[in-house]
């Protein structure tokens, strides 16, 4: 995940670069419940409003809890399906929370309503995150249930009016890119603290849907707008937290941005990328699913490591007897073509390995998404050639208007 506004905040306010703080722990997502009551074209889990047998039960999430805590873990992310569905959500969060953990709730937000949006804020879960596909229908079309934007915006503004910190997850497609400036405005218009820009992964639903990701000059016009309206929230002193995730690129694509417009600040900058470095799905990054199941992050479900009920997760996590385990906590990692031979590899990282594993069959193959140049990565013109995916149909969209001031 990629922290645009703390980035550019240091764009415009220089400091000196200070070293690192490693995490204790990875950040975990966690997949307490599969149901849901929504069936989303990009859906990683593959939910669906049914019952799923074999999920942890209250008595075996306390235990991991208390093994997640004894290894470091200090974030948890707890997630579905949809987690409000689950009956014993709040007792879980209110455990987590007496332990010390920063909690969050990713949710649909259908079901934040003014019936439980009191018992949400009493947990205190420190983040409430709600999808958002787009402005009414556009969303309503992603997630299959008419009326549905209505319902998550209600249940963003709940949330909000309650004293939570709330945020929009939005992932961009070809279907829904032309929605991107609305969202970004909506965002403004109603006081919402955080904008998270999440690009396509290859899994789950989202795999079977690849053939609408969004293409390389739609991506960048999309990081264009949310460089736009992040520099105009902090020079408003209205600073809101914009981040972007699964595509590990981002990172460099700001550098290129930032010694355009800001080059006395682009060295600073770049340690702090390389401090940051990029992709950390098996290391700083993990996922438990809701049978139990650990992965190298929520787009890794096909790839068990190992189950908390046979294993706790402190013994799992640092085992690097599967080999994607072994690569991805490897420094550099075993990237080849495009992505070895680029020259901001301590960057990215190799990017979003899942998607190169998808299409290629190969843990190591380039990123077919990543979106920069030859020349942006240092290669010679033509030499490492990306797959083409799909073709996409041209949508007509507005231009983007950075105006800055080094």
């Amino acid at each position: 995940m990629l922290r645009l506004t703390h980035y550019l905040h240091t764009l415009l306010h220089p400091a000196t670069v200070l070293p690192a703080r490693p995490l204790s722990g990875p950040v975990l997502i966690w997949n307490l419940i599969r149901r849901c009551n929504l069936t989303c074209q990009h859906c990683y889990s593959i939910s669906a409003d049914k019952d799923f047998a074999g999920e942890l039960s209250t008595a075996e999430v306390y235990a991991v809890l208390d093994d997640l805590h004894a290894f470091g873990v200090r974030v948890l992310i707890l997630s579905g399906g949809e987690p409000l569905l689950r009956p014993d959500i709040f007792e879980i969060g209110q455990r987590a929370k007496a332990m010390g953990f920063y909690v969050g709730l990713s949710s649909n937000g259908t079901l934040i309503n003014a019936a439980n949006v009191g018992r949400i804020a009493d947990v205190g879960f420190d983040y409430v995150g709600v999808s958002l596909d787009g402005i009414g229908a556009t969303h309503d079309r992603f997630r299959r249930l008419d009326g549905g934007f209505g319902l998550a915006l209600n249940g963003i503004r709940l949330a909000r009016d309650a004293g939570l910190k709330v945020g929009v997850r939005y992932t961009m497609t070809e279907d829904n890119a032309a929605d991107l400036p609305a969202l970004l405005q909506l965002v403004a218009d109603e006081n919402i603290d955080k904008f998270y820009f999440s690009h396509l992964n290859y899994a789950g639903r989202g795999n079977k849907h690849r053939a609408s990701d969004a293409r390389h000059q739609r991506t960048r016009w999309a990081m264009d707008l949310l460089l736009d309206a992040c520099l105009a929230h902090l020079r408003a002193g209205t600073a809101k937290e914009f981040v972007t995730g699964n595509n590990d690129a981002d990172g460099v694509y700001l550098l290129h941005w930032a010694r355009q417009h800001y080059p006395a600040q682009a060295a600073a900058l770049q340690q702090r990328l390389q401090q940051w470095g990029g992709n950390a799905s098996g290391v700083n990054v993990a996922n438990i699913d809701n049978l139990g199941n650990v992965h190298p992050d929520t787009m890794w479900w096909k790839i068990g490591l190992g189950n908390v009920r046979e294993r706790p997760f402190s013994a799992i996590w640092p085992d690097t007897s599967h080999p994607l385990m072994a690569g991805l906590k490897a420094r550099p990692r075993p990237v080849h073509g495009r992505c070895g031979a680029c020259q901001h590899l301590a960057i990215c990282n190799g990017n979003t390995r899942v998607r190169a594993w998808e299409l290629s069959g190969d843990f190591w193959a380039p990123d077919p998404a990543c979106y920069l140049s030859d020349a942006e990565i240092g290669v010679s013109a033509g030499a490492y050639p990306l797959p083409e995916l799909t073709p996409w149909q041209h949508i007509p969209l507005p231009q983007s208007r950075t105006e800055v001031t080094g």
